[in-house]
């Protein structure tokens, strides 16, 4: 696209904001827990924010969200109208939106900018004036020249499927301190709902079907679009068998001879772009030798349920599972809002296993275990033990299990040490 027209690129433009609008207008629109001032402060300074996160998350509505009371101007570059821009002809987009929303417009919002090659320094000059949001589908916008022309001087935050508390706000329901024991299985409801069909907002207005389209645009657009995949049928097969075995160790050797795939670096590569495009996550091992971290096996995780339960090969019903993927994404929600916050899981040599070890700078904060169903005594003594062990280990006296209905604190000794655990239904943890 060396000719450009700004007719048709104006054309374009407002077409794209009138149906940004037209959602604004007729459909429920939510505040999302990541909005807020906090945000809108960094954009006091020649910042960019940035908002990654996976397709159909609500990067768009987030950001619009936070210009709505501003004169914004807004281009989706994900739009085939708009396909094949070069950096040479950005100017002319900005010209575009000068003609449109007048010469003093000082917010700007770029959605999939990285779709244009070369963007970056166009980037980096247009928010000395103005107040850039950018959005993207793909954990690695920020790692190549921006970084290297911003030099610190931009945000960036995830953007997730909604919370279960999203759903529920979304829902209408009223969040509270505490609830009335009708009130309580009225949530349990729906956060059975939740684990079955996800986050993704477009499940809620459209239905289910949404979520093998989302699955498919990722795969296709996100990562099909922007790296070279040769194996393109055994990509999707690995895609799904990950998403099969959420929460199971994984070794890029085994990924391997699973798959009958020469190069071990083809199999890295294909598990990174699944990761960079946020349809899964990584859980490295805790150590505090580096080493031993890089080369232990890895636990992979999906970033929705509902994602689980349509694409994988099939779909569990074991509810263990499903619970701990749902702590997983929620640890990793919260750990965009902190910096310092990082997650693992720990085995020992014994086998001695905790889902996730929370790390807050040099220290373990906090031991957690999820266990669906308590009722067994043989169960409640494993998922104590390996507590125990870890928190001896790790130096960490913080230890909850996240359960499926039991709520209580319980004090438990093993081999001469006694520690306090608290019990904590996953619905009400996810409330808090």
């Amino acid at each position: 696209m060396n000719h450009i027209n700004i007719d048709n690129i104006k054309r374009v433009i407002l077409e794209q904001k009138e149906e940004i609008e037209e959602i604004f207008k007729n459909e429920r629109i939510i505040s999302r827990e990541a909005a807020g001032e906090r945000l809108l402060k960094y954009l006091r300074k020649p910042n960019i924010l940035a908002i990654l996160g996976t397709r159909r998350s609500g990067k768009t509505l987030l950001s619009i969200l936070l210009f709505k009371k501003k004169k914004y101007g807004y281009v989706n570059f994900d739009d085939e109208r708009i396909a094949g821009i070069e950096k040479s002809n950005l100017n002319k987009i900005l010209e575009s939106l000068y003609s449109l929303e007048g010469e003093d417009l000082e917010y700007i919002i770029f959605d999939e900018i990285q779709n244009v090659p070369g963007w970056e320094l166009f980037a980096s000059r247009l928010r000395r004036t103005k107040k850039v949001i950018i959005t993207g589908s793909n954990a690695k916008l920020l790692s190549g020249e921006l970084a290297t022309h911003l030099t610190g001087r931009y945000i960036s935050l995830e953007l997730f499927p909604f919370s279960f508390k999203e759903v529920l706000i979304f829902k209408g329901r009223e969040l509270k301190r505490e609830y009335m024991t009708k009130e309580i299985a009225g949530i349990r409801n729906e956060l059975e709902e939740y684990i079955k069909i996800g986050g993704f907002p477009e499940v809620y207005k459209i239905g289910r079907r949404m979520i093998r389209n989302i699955f498919d645009d990722i795969i296709s657009r996100d990562i099909f679009m922007r790296h070279e995949v040769k194996y393109k049928s055994t990509f999707r097969d690995i895609a799904k068998y990950l998403l099969s075995n959420f929460g199971c160790e994984m070794t890029f050797t085994k990924l391997k001879n699973t798959f009958s795939i020469k190069d071990v670096h083809t199999i890295r590569d294909y598990v990174s772009y699944l990761e960079e495009s946020y349809l899964i996550f990584i859980l490295e091992k805790f150590s505090y030798k580096l080493k031993k971290q890089m080369i232990a096996p890895k636990k992979v995780y999906s970033i929705d349920t509902g994602v689980i339960n349509s694409i994988a090969f099939q779909p569990t019903e074991n509810k263990g599972r499903l619970y701990e993927n749902i702590v997983m994404i929620e640890l990793q929600r919260r750990a965009s809002y902190n910096e310092s916050f990082e997650v693992y899981y720990w085995r020992d040599e014994r086998h001695h296993e905790v889902d996730f070890v929370i790390k807050k700078g040099p220290e373990v904060r906090q031991l957690i275990q999820v266990c669906y169903d308590l009722s067994s005594e043989k169960t409640i003594e494993r998922e104590v033990t390996n507590l125990i062990n870890a928190s001896k280990k790790l130096k960490c006296k913080n230890l909850l299990i996240i359960t499926g209905d039991y709520e209580g604190q319980e004090e438990f000794s093993w081999f001469g040490t006694e520690r306090m655990i608290t019990f904590i239904p996953l619905w009400k943890w996810l409330l808090t």
